[in-house]
């Protein structure tokens, strides 16, 4: 089968969205692109099935509706399959309508966070045929392409659990999809038919590029953070064996010259795995080739193991503090101590690693001062060094949370208007006054601008990449905050 993997264009003046893996949607004026490991490995592994697999990102590539559209003209698809999320999968559903007024028998498939949480939403509202339920959806895609050039009659016999289909007027599926394929049975990812180069550049944490994306597991061995929605979507968390892992770094950093690696795991792997792959990396001299980045959590490394992580070159270490408010960690259930930010951000930090922060404002119980706290304790850390860069955002409910289904009990959503659940407004009932939650992300951003902090970051620079990255970061800062004057002057002259 002919098989694309596609990003349409999606033209809205909010910008571009950041649809590949990332777990938390956002519109980016200025583009960040993030490789999309899951689909590039879904990619390589129908190529090496047989099937013709064609890489489609119109958002990478600069492509409009045109350009889109006249690329399904002429390219003989059997199978077009989209990557969606909570903001954009009203757009994803016209514009299935539309290919399907246009190519009847082009066969269209829905995959990603918001289908895994309502499965079947899309068939009510598009002509969808196919939607892959769960985060395996690399080895689903395969398995449904599969099956139709087989020919098979029976799809509930053939296909998987997790993929949903239409039957007329009713949508069947085999069951809950299911976590049970081998990661280190996956093939190294072609980087070649997947365009590894459009993401190599454009993204904010390289510090040196060309940069890309690998995983060494899927997704958070914790999990359990009521917000994420991936915890749910990978609520099996499986990982990869360090060698396959060094492997695939070695054939990036010889075959393609890549200088950072982002591991795009939910929670990078720790103990004994974490060991065996830093002591690795030391061993096959990557650690002298390639800078790494990874996810991680608070209060679960020690001085010890930072020291190594910096000795096997990583960077980056992204964590999350969401809020520096107990009660609100206990509430979102991040298994996590205030005072574990403020230790594991001095102790990475002092180990010579750049500690990352996301940070959210809005949650539906905490008043204005319970939102300070957390605005005066990020930006603590960050004019103090013991944080290097941080993102902050609104909190959102996506569908499939347990902070969805606890804010539509309780009465707390505005909105089920899918559109508006992108981090441009709050879409949430909360003691802080909506028009004041824009406002408290912008403070967090306007630290980069304070005397200390950029002393201290001219201070820190040590060689042209330092500098080069100091003025792209800077640039994305100002962007953000731009990004909130717009939105609040937009509400300003529609009366919102």
């Amino acid at each position: 089968m002919k098989v694309a993997i596609s990003y349409p264009p999606l033209a809205n003046e909010k910008g571009c969205p950041t649809l590949g893996q990332n777990r938390q949607f956002q519109y980016f004026k200025d583009p960040t692109y993030i490789y999309p490991v899951v689909p590039a490995t879904a990619a390589t592994l129908l190529k090496n099935a047989g099937h013709e697999a064609v890489w489609n990102d119109c958002l990478a590539e600069g492509l409009n509706r045109e350009a889109f559209f006249s690329f399904l003209e002429r390219s003989g698809l059997e199978l077009i399959a989209f990557e969606t999320k909570t903001p954009v999968v009203k757009q994803h559903w016209s514009l299935i309508n539309e290919i399907k007024e246009r190519f009847p028998k082009l066969c269209c498939v829905l995959f990603g966070d918001h289908v895994t949480a309502l499965p079947k939403e899309s068939f009510e509202n598009s002509r969808v045929d196919f939607v892959l339920a769960g985060g395996d959806y690399d080895f689903l895609l395969l398995n449904l392409c599969d099956t139709l050039r087989a020919g098979s009659g029976n799809l509930q016999a053939c296909l998987e659990p997790g993929i949903y289909w239409r039957d007329k007027e009713e949508v069947k599926s085999n069951g809950p999809f299911k976590l049970d394929h081998d990661l280190d049975t996956l093939p190294f990812i072609n980087r070649d038919l997947t365009k590894w180069q459009l993401y190599a550049f454009k993204n904010g944490n390289y510090k040196r590029t060309p940069g890309t994306y690998i995983m060494s597991g899927r997704d958070c061995w914790w999990g359990k953070c009521t917000f994420c929605g991936w915890g749910h979507f990978y609520p099996r968390f499986r990982q990869r064996k360090p060698s396959g892992v060094l492997d695939e770094i070695g054939a990036l950093v010889e075959r393609y010259g890549v200088r950072e690696i982002m591991d795009d795991t939910g929670s990078f792997p720790v103990g004994g795995w974490l060991r065996e792959f830093c002591q690795g990396m030391i061993a096959q001299g990557f650690n002298r080739k390639v800078y790494l980045d990874c996810n991680m959590r608070f209060g679960t490394l020690g001085p010890q193991d930072f020291a190594l992580m910096k000795k096997a070159n990583f960077r980056l270490l992204l964590f999350g503090l969401e809020s520096a408010n107990q009660a609100t960690l206990d509430r979102i259930n991040k298994n996590l101590r205030v005072q574990d930010v403020i230790d594991g951000c001095r102790e990475a930090s002092a180990a010579g690693l750049y500690p990352h922060i996301t940070i959210m404002f809005g949650y539906p119980w905490e008043t204005y001062d319970d939102a300070r706290k957390t605005l005066e304790l990020g930006r603590w850390l960050l004019k103090k060094g013991y944080a290097y860069t941080m993102q902050a955002t609104m909190v959102i409910p996506y569908p499939g949370t347990p902070l969805f289904e606890e804010c539509r009990q309780k009465g707390w959503l505005e909105t089920l208007d899918w559109d508006r659940y992108d981090m441009k407004e709050p879409v949430m009932r909360a003691p802080i006054p909506p028009e004041k939650i824009p406002g408290l992300v912008q403070g967090m951003y306007g630290v980069a601008f304070q005397p200390e902090f950029m002393l201290r970051k001219l201070l820190s620079l040590r060689d042209k990449d330092d500098l080069k990255y100091y003025l792209r970061a800077a640039g994305k800062v100002l962007g953000h905050i731009f990004d909130f004057n717009r939105k609040k002057e937009e509400k300003r002259c529609s009366g919102r």
